[in-house]
């Protein structure tokens, strides 16, 4: 459209200029160091056109090679564009090999085709084909030795993905030494050390991750947690859980499995009266039901002051089946079978449980009601059995 509208004026400039020249063609002389070229104007105007077309022409010849390329180079583009988009399509809809096969081959004319041998890797992966899977992930690293980190974290989830833990842990361990501290390997390290237990290294490498990387607060906890609660199952003597609890952030500290953790220890290390004081106390500052549980089995110095602790708190909580059960353990350490099973009962009637029908069943034993000891085992068995009609043994006749 632009260049026919410039053609029509340039004709009606022509045709004005051919008008007025061809009436008084004019006269022009060029003197240059002796030499005289004389000519009309119409031919300066001609020969000056001539040399600009000559010019335009020589510049377009020079620059053309230039061009063709880019054009090349743009249509190679959106060819690789197009099948990297149609390879992505493919993948979506679960054709991992057809969708693989097609970002290859965008990989090949791609002017980044860092991104093509990635799918391209995912795609092999998804299939199960963990051969063409890491080729394609060598080529990445072969052909951009400035994408390796992007490479080994992308082979590490794959390897963490099909449960290759000792291959995970080498890749990730290879990208510390590259790039260290860096945020996702950790997380991604942390991931693999909380599935594979190793306790040690994780807690080792908590500091680094809450320095660097992005881990939710719920999994770091978690993770804290963890390893917390393996340094406190540890604990041999005093002076080792002292030092593990210790280590305890203030924040976890009120961790309820981290509580009952390190009180168990406390019993386990023969600190029993130490056990029943700090339970006491905790118990006081927040009522939780797991705690006062363990209240029930702490062999405190006088069982008969702790019975009656007991007591006063069934006048708030008397609801309570956990305290209930409590009670009942520790009226059977003081002797008083008769209020024992009364607790016991209540809790049945409350809470019924397998653990109780034990205590229940135990206690009638001793009482000497056999068949009502029978029964409650028989009651508690039936909760925790998962056959029902089990088939009558077969008598088999003597010879």
């Amino acid at each position: 459209m632009k260049i026919g509208i410039i053609i029509v004026l340039a004709l009606i400039a022509s045709g004005f200029a051919a008008h007025f020249l061809l009436a008084d063609p004019g006269y022009v002389a060029i003197n240059f160091r002796g030499y005289l070229v004389e000519m009309s104007v119409p031919v300066l105007v001609f020969l000056t056109a001539t040399v600009f077309v000559a010019i335009w022409l020589v510049r377009k010849i020079l620059v053309a090679p230039r061009r063709i390329g880019e054009a090349a180079g743009r249509y190679r583009s959106a060819r690789s564009g197009q099948k990297m988009t149609r390879g992505l399509i493919e993948m979506a809809e679960g054709n991992f090999a057809r969708g693989e096969r097609m970002l290859a081959r965008a990989a090949s004319t791609s002017d980044s085709p860092l991104f093509n041998y990635l799918q391209a890797a995912r795609a092999a992966h998804l299939q199960g084909k963990n051969e063409r899977r890491d080729e394609w992930l060598r080529l990445a690293y072969q052909d951009i030795p400035e994408a390796a980190n992007a490479v080994l974290l992308t082979q590490a989830e794959f390897q963490l993905d099909q449960g290759q833990h000792e291959q995970a842990l080498a890749t990730l361990r290879r990208l510390d030494e590259n790039s260290k501290d860096h945020g996702h390997a950790l997380a991604l390290m942390g991931r693999l050390y909380y599935r594979l237990q190793d306790w040690p290294s994780l807690r080792e490498l908590l500091p680094r991750i809450r320095k660097h990387s992005h881990v939710k607060t719920e999994t770091l906890a978690l993770w804290e947690q963890r390893v917390h609660r393996e340094e406190i199952d540890k604990a041999s003597d005093p002076d080792m859980l002292t030092a593990a609890w210790k280590a305890v952030p203030r924040v976890l500290k009120k961790d309820l499995s981290l509580l009952e953790a390190y009180y168990r220890a406390l019993m386990r290390t023969d600190q029993h009266a130490r056990a029943e004081k700090e339970l006491a106390s905790a118990l006081k500052s927040e009522w939780r039901s797991p705690l006062v549980r363990l209240f029930g089995i702490v062999d405190g110095v006088d069982a008969s002051k702790q019975l009656k602790r007991a007591e006063v708190w069934l006048g708030t909580h008397s609801e309570d089946p956990d305290l209930l059960l409590a009670a009942a353990r520790l009226c059977l350490r003081n002797e008083l079978w008769g209020k024992a099973r009364s607790y016991l009962e209540t809790v049945i009637t409350l809470r019924p449980s397998p653990e109780v029908y034990q205590e229940y069943g135990a206690l009638l034993n001793q009482l000497g009601e056999t068949d009502a000891a029978a029964d409650a085992f028989r009651d508690g068995l039936g909760m925790v059995s998962t056959a029902t009609n089990l088939p009558a043994i077969t008598h088999t006749p003597q010879d």
